[in-house]
């Protein structure tokens, strides 16, 4: 994405109420898909498709219009390898390779392993991995477009499933921003780093993560992109900025920046923007990254054991580098 790129686009009509910000539950058929809508401001599962198999362009095309419109899709009762999962979620873009280099499936680094298993003395993924609210790759000059997670291991308590995720739907927060503020902030700037979450990660939830090598810097200096952008699949505009990696807006001052971004950091994360996804086994959730943010709930211990392996699809199809 260029920096200080021009996001003004036609806005299309909105896919939810601009009040209540809630979509009524609905059922459709896409194909052999059956599409059910959570009637929440996101969220819809996908029923009918083994993504073992190879889908077909018209698969394909139907997950990215249900993405446009739900933004957080899950495929239940999943049986993948980790090569089945790359493959599925290279369908969507360009795979990442994650900047801290760790973790990574033997053979197929696009593959990250989330876990909190510890197995000969050495953990076997992240344990502490999004555990705070952000984007993923909002640090970097092409963004994410979507994040791709298999659920192998969930923990459970007392019948209950553990270690959800919650999300926040971005473009009605920015739909619901005042005018005179959407018309201020229009055309600004906003600097990601991806040493703030690292360090945060570190300093306030007690990571036993390293801190990150000079090289490891090196490779992801800050960046910046438009605070508002439109999202290449609904043409609506979103608010581009997220409490885990956004620094500043390069054109207010710093004391001005600050108390901005805590404004629209508060206003991002009410009630009526969110959705929670509680976890099953074989779960696969995809969800794109430009209209969202998302958290992972830190709410199991240590030997209540949670596996999960991810992919992180790239948006440079939509968005191109410099």
């Amino acid at each position: 994405m260029r920096e200080g790129a021009d996001c003004s686009g036609k806005r299309a009509d909105s896919l939810e109420d601009s009040t209540h910000y809630t979509m009524a539950r609905t059922m459709a058929r896409r194909g052999n898909m059956k599409v059910i809508g959570s009637g929440e401001t996101l969220g819809a599962a996908i029923e009918g498709v083994d993504l073992s198999r190879r889908l077909d362009e018209a698969g394909v095309d139907a997950i990215f219009k249900a993405l446009g419109e739900y933004g957080v899709l899950r495929f239940p009762r999943q049986t993948l390898t980790a090569r089945q999962l790359a493959d599925f979620s290279a369908r969507f873009g360009d795979l990442e390779i994650n900047v801290a280099s760790a973790y990574q499936e033997p053979g197929i680094p696009e593959v990250m392993t989330l876990s909190n298993i510890v197995e000969s003395g050495k953990p076997i993924g992240f344990a502490d991995a999004g555990q705070s609210w952000h984007t993923d790759m909002s640090y970097s000059k092409t963004i994410a477009f979507a994040n791709v997670l298999y659920g192998i291991r969930i923990p459970f308590r007392d019948g209950r499933a553990l270690g959800a995720t919650e999300f926040s739907n971005m473009q009605a927060a920015y739909d619901d921003l005042p005018a005179d503020l959407k018309e201020r902030l229009a055309g600004m700037t906003v600097l990601h780093g991806f040493n703030k979450f690292w360090e945060m990660m570190r300093r306030e939830k007690g990571s036993k993560r390293p801190p990150l090598t000079e090289v490891q810097r090196k490779a992801r200096p800050p960046v910046s992109h438009p605070i508002f952008l439109t999202h290449p699949l609904t043409g609506r505009q979103v608010l581009y900025a997220n409490p885990g990696y956004s620094m500043r807006i390069n054109e207010l001052p710093e004391p001005e920046s600050d108390a901005m971004l805590a404004f629209l950091f508060e206003h991002q994360l009410q009630q009526k923007f969110r959705y929670t996804h509680r976890w099953q086994e074989g779960d696969l959730m995809i969800w794109e990254d430009i209209g969202t943010i998302h958290n992972a709930v830190a709410d199991y211990g240590p030997n209540e054991h949670r596996l999960i392996k991810r992919c992180q699809v790239m948006a440079n199809r939509f968005f191109p580098a410099n």
